[in-house]
């Protein structure tokens, strides 16, 4: 199985599928949460969170929905794919 790759987005809309805007859009969904949580809890402690929330959900998907049959694989993968969108938005000047 080829592991994918986060910012390989498709050109046009398909079902069930996020093209790079929808990407963009359901991402922003989670850091409006994100703001409105923030008002009564500290970034520091949020950020957490949802690093941890998206632990879970990675999980599953790795171990229910694509099945992977090396997890160490699978984490090391995902690990770089954050890095590079963490590496992204800190070189965001806007950000």
């Amino acid at each position: 199985m080829d592991l994918p790759q986060w910012h390989h987005r498709p050109q046009t809309k398909q079902k069930g599928v996020l093209d790079q805007d929808a990407f963009l859009r359901v991402a922003d969904q989670f850091i409006s949460l994100a703001n409105d949580r923030n008002k009564k809890i500290l970034a520091t402690e949020l950020h957490f969170a949802l690093m941890y929330a998206a632990a879970r959900y990675t999980g599953h998907v790795g171990k229910n929905v694509v099945d992977i049959d090396d997890q160490d694989a699978w984490i090391t993968h995902m690990t770089a794919q954050f890095q590079d969108m963490l590496r992204e938005n800190m070189a965001d000047p806007a950000l």
